[in-house]
């Protein structure tokens, strides 16, 4: 059974997202702060597939709570919940380790969509690591066993989201991919979200991967459709 994390302040707000989720099918766990979530997080020997964290939380905000968690782990999903929806709030919480971004107020179908989604592509991830598999693209190595982009023999560690753009990538090299193919080959067809989500997440593969992140050699801009890869 998919395990879920649920961090929201708002007992109301909280039970019902988790009462939704259980009859999902879900296994879910609840913390008003995100210092219980940590603890949640720390004592779970088998890890959370998916943590709904919610921004404004008493102490420790979500988005703090985010770039903690994903420090500790590239495997585990995380959705942000917030009432900003200012488009810099978007990004930010997209650029420090996010897989997807919804906010307030939100309908529980749009919710559990989402939550599905993600979770489809965390249990890829661990199939995937089942393998020997490795792709190979010019300097650049992708093993999809440990789930780590190697330049130069050098390790370069990636969120899942960021793992699968690159895999669609390495997949399609020197074809330019239009925003929304890669937005569906990586958050699925029936993804709810906006397509600037791949913006944000090409703009951080740029400041790992690339020598020079404002003159990128191997993610190119195709301007007005999407971006190709340049081994």
């Amino acid at each position: 059974m998919r395990k879920i994390l649920v961090v929201e302040d708002e007992d109301a707000i909280r039970e019902v997202i988790a009462l939704n989720l259980r009859m999902a099918g879900y296994d879910v766990a609840e913390a008003a702060s995100a210092e219980r979530a940590l603890e949640l997080l720390g004592a779970e020997q088998d890890g959370f597939d998916v943590a709904l964290l919610d921004v404004m939380l008493p102490g420790m905000n979500g988005f703090s709570l985010c770039e903690t968690i994903r420090r500790d782990s590239a495997e585990v999903g995380i959705i942000i919940l917030s009432a900003k929806t200012q488009e810099k709030d978007k990004i930010n919480g997209l650029s420090i380790g996010a897989d997807d971004y919804i906010t307030k107020p939100f309908s529980v179908s749009e919710l559990l969509a989402r939550v599905e989604a993600l979770c489809r592509r965390v249990t890829r991830q661990a199939t995937e690591k089942q393998g020997e598999s490795r792709l190979v693209s010019g300097q650049f190595v992708l093993d999809q066993k440990s789930r780590v982009l190697y330049k130069n023999g050098q390790p370069i560690d990636l969120t899942q989201v960021e793992f699968q753009i690159m895999e669609l990538f390495f997949q399609n090299p020197g074809v330019a991919l239009v925003r929304d193919k890669i937005l569906e080959g990586v958050w699925g067809k029936n993804y709810y979200g906006d397509v600037k989500i791949v913006d944000v997440n090409i703009r951080r593969l740029r400041m790992k991967i690339e020598d020079e992140p404002s003159s990128p050699a191997h993610i190119a801009t195709v301007w007005g459709y999407g971006y190709r890869w340049k081994p």
